[in-house]
């Protein structure tokens, strides 16, 4: 039996005694730039040690279970003070899990300032924003001289 495996730009192509078989494969995407810049990693949350943690009742919509119950996690970060209180679900461990990411990326954010990844995510969001603006700025300015020049060409045959 014949077995051959090529790379492609969808992925990979499997030729097997004359039979061609396509198989998707996430791995091999060669559709990515290769230049891209890569964003940091995800913070690591810090040591159980480094931070106390309290279940607290919920407060707002969600009805008389989100008042009730004590799902919403505050989180106190010792050595530097920051206080977090999350009740994004009606779920205790998602919560704690939430609450745990966002400690870790204000941590990491005092600590490595416009590195960390919140920065930068923050920085590519903001540059895209600004990107859009600009793009749409051109385009009603365009839209504006066209319509401008179409006003004064309609006026002069009539001034004749």
């Amino acid at each position: 039996m014949l077995r051959i495996i090529l790379p492609t730009a969808r992925g990979t192509m499997r030729l097997e005694d004359g039979m061609r078989n396509w198989i998707s494969s996430r791995s091999l995407n060669v559709s990515t730039s290769q230049w891209a810049k890569s964003m940091p990693s995800r913070p690591k949350p810090p040591n159980e040690d480094e931070f106390t943690e309290a279940f607290l009742k919920g407060s707002g919509p969600g009805g008389q279970k989100i008042n009730k119950t004590s799902s919403a996690v505050q989180l106190k970060h010792i050595p530097t003070g920051i206080v977090l209180k999350v009740q994004a679900t009606r779920s205790r461990t998602q919560n704690r899990k939430i609450a745990r990411q966002m400690l870790a990326d204000r941590v990491e954010e005092l600590e490595k300032g416009k590195e960390s990844r919140v920065a930068v995510v923050g920085e590519a969001k903001r540059m895209k924003k600004a990107r859009a603006v600009k793009k749409s700025k051109k385009k009603y300015r365009l839209l504006d001289e066209a319509k401008a020049k179409a006003a004064q060409e309609a006026d002069e045959p009539s001034a004749h």
